[in-house]
């Protein structure tokens, strides 16, 4: 480890000060995202938010953005390192919302999504308008790649059988 670990512990706690302050804020919506969300919401569809971020910060980002009347509750790891693993917070989520996974979907743009989703028999969406590829979705187990917030949205409202697997 560069500096050892009391220099890690430096380096996160610094990293942590900042973000807290100025970085949850460097973030931007994707164009169409709000329109998605209003749309799923007023079709009463339970809506949570599950990141590999903290949930501290979460929260405050979801409320910046004006997002936090869409989504039940947002999902993050803690500060302690408990629940960063996809696999431990969507178990988590499932569990603390009484949602069967049989009836959840997971819609997320990076491998580790696709792949705690798959360990805890939900069915995921690859989404690429985020930062990972449609090779790395598909391999990791995502049922279907959408381009754009819309394309997941009419995804979503299509009868299943005979779906295209790519939107």
């Amino acid at each position: 480890m560069l500096g050892g670990e009391k220099h890690a512990d430096l380096a996160v706690s610094l990293y942590r000060e900042r973000f807290g302050d100025v970085g949850l804020y460097e973030n931007s919506l994707y164009p169409g995202i709000k329109d998605v969300l209003t749309t799923l919401d007023r079709a009463g569809r339970r809506m949570f938010v599950a990141t590999s971020k903290a949930a501290v910060f979460a929260v405050r980002i979801i409320d910046h953005f004006g997002l936090t009347g869409h989504f039940e509750r947002v999902f993050g790891a803690e500060l302690d390192g408990t629940r960063v693993h996809k696999t431990d917070l969507l178990a988590h989520a499932l569990e603390t919302s009484g949602v069967k996974a049989s009836q959840a979907l997971m819609i997320g743009d990076r491998s580790h999504d696709m792949i705690g989703a798959k360990n805890n028999g939900i069915d995921a969406i690859g989404v690429l308008y985020g930062y990972g590829s449609q090779e790395e979705l598909i391999a990791a187990g995502a049922s279907h790649v959408c381009a754009t917030p819309q394309a997941v949205l009419d995804h979503i409202h299509r009868p299943l059988r005979g779906a295209p697997a790519e939107v």
